[in-house]
Order: structure tokens, then sequence, then C-alpha cells
């Protein structure tokens, strides 16, 4: 019964794809598509795409080769260890300074969906405090971000987190990247990554 659910289930979701014209970002199998920055680990395990901290201890990036303006994310993420990271978008990068802006991913209470600037104006916009309950510790979470024109707006666990409106957003493009935190202790899993361009 349950392997009858999962094909039913992959069947739904491959012709929900095709409809929306919605893609998968991550194959599953390798990092075709994407770009690693800095020294700290990325690698696919099982299907899943998994960030670590290296012996450097620094901040890493894995960017997507193309650049994506409008569009809709989801994602699911799993938080080992520290579980410090992000989800950039319409970023570029130096090395490892990236500018752009990081829908957060982080530990219980620290501000996970909410917007940072990167080498700008810091934080944007927090979730409400009451909404930091929606992430799941040690569990997977899935994360929604629609990006079009000025507008972001970010969805955790089906949950509203935020809506910004800003038109230095409106006006940049650039590429969608994976951050994993300086510091060291850090592991994030990531699975299901597909993005519908608007």
């Amino acid at each position: 019964m349950k392997k009858i659910l999962a094909i039913v289930s992959m069947l739904l979701l491959a012709s929900m794809l095709h409809a929306q014209k919605a893609f998968w970002l991550f194959n599953g199998k390798n990092l075709n598509g994407w770009t690693v920055h800095g020294t700290e680990k990325w690698y696919v395990e099982k299907g899943e795409l998994v960030c670590e901290s290296g012996p450097d201890k620094q901040y890493g990036y894995l960017s997507t080769d193309k650049k994506y303006k409008n569009f809709e994310l989801t994602l699911k993420f799993k938080q080992e260890a520290n579980g410090n990271s992000g989800v950039f978008f319409r970023s570029s990068i130096d090395g490892v300074k990236i500018s752009g802006w990081q829908v957060e991913v982080a530990p219980l209470n620290n501000h996970t969906g909410g917007i940072y600037e990167s080498y700008g104006r810091g934080w944007m916009i927090k979730p409400k405090p009451e909404d930091e309950k929606w992430l799941k510790q040690g569990k997977w979470n899935t994360m929604k971000i629609r990006v079009l024109n000025d507008q972001v707006t970010t969805w955790l666990n089906g949950h509203q987190m935020i809506d910004l409106a800003d038109s230095k957003v409106g006006a940049a493009n650039g590429f969608i990247a994976l951050q994993i935190h300086d510091g060291g202790g850090i592991k994030v899993r990531w699975k299901d990554i597909i993005l519908k361009e608007l």
C-alpha cells in the first residue's frame, strides 16, 4: 500500500511540475547546474543535498549557474547540528563575499523565513515572534519563496512568515544560492528543490 501511495504521489508531483512549467533545480544525483564557492562541503547523499562545515569553518555557498529574477521556489530542509544556513536570491558573489538577499534558515527563534541583506542594510524584515514556532527542529521543513518584481513572500510549513516590498530588490537580478554559515559545526540537508519561473 505504501508503495502504491508513493507512486501516486510521484505521478501527481510530476503532472504538477509539467502543468506549471516548474522544474527540479537539484537533480538528486550530483551538483550539475550549481557552482561551489568556498571550502565548505557540498555533496549528495541518498538523493539529498548536504552542506557541512569544513576544516576552515568559513562561509560557503552553492549557487545556481543561471540567474532567476521572478520565481516561486519550494524546497525542504532539515537542520542537523547548528543548522545556520539560508537561501539567497537575485545575488552575485566575489570569492565568498555575496551580495544580495537571504531568506534565513536558522535554529529555533533565530528568524527562519526572514530577509537579510548581506553587506548592505542587514535585517530587512523578521517573522513575528509568534511565527517562530513553525520551524520543526531536527525534522524536515518545507519552505516556499515567491519573488515577483519588488515583492518577496516566504512561507514555512504552509504558514506565511513575511511579505516585503522593496525597490532595490525589484531592480536586482542574479542567481539563487544556498549558504552555510561560518563558525563550524553546521550541517543541513536539502531536497525537493523545485523552481517555477513567473
